[in-house]
């Protein structure tokens, strides 16, 4: 699938199922940090680029510029990173 074609989950859908955002540093690239969405569970779900990410976002403090940094990556939880996650759901409502 390209970048074209990712699609992604309703916002009101990664409110449920999102439980954080952290900023991180990239396993395998030193000094590039992340921003690492895990489920309510602490699982890992995806990852952002936090330098790409923050450049987008706007805010007249540091606080407002990483609430708006959350509520940007909630619009954009690709379906593939949630995909397990809804299938376990399913099968344990069966």
């Amino acid at each position: 699938m390209t970048d074209e074609e990712t699609g992604f989950i309703p916002y009101e859908m990664a409110m449920r199922i999102v439980g954080n955002v952290i900023e991180e540093e990239h396993i395998h690239e030193t000094g590039r940090r992340i921003l690492t969405v895990y489920d309510k569970q602490g699982n890992e779900l995806c990852w952002y680029d936090a330098e790409e990410i923050m450049a987008d976002v706007q805010g007249k403090t540091a606080d407002e510029r990483k609430t708006n940094a959350v509520e940007m990556i909630l619009h954009q939880i690709p379906e593939w990173a949630v995909d397990d996650l809804l299938a376990k759901i399913e099968l344990e409502k069966a």
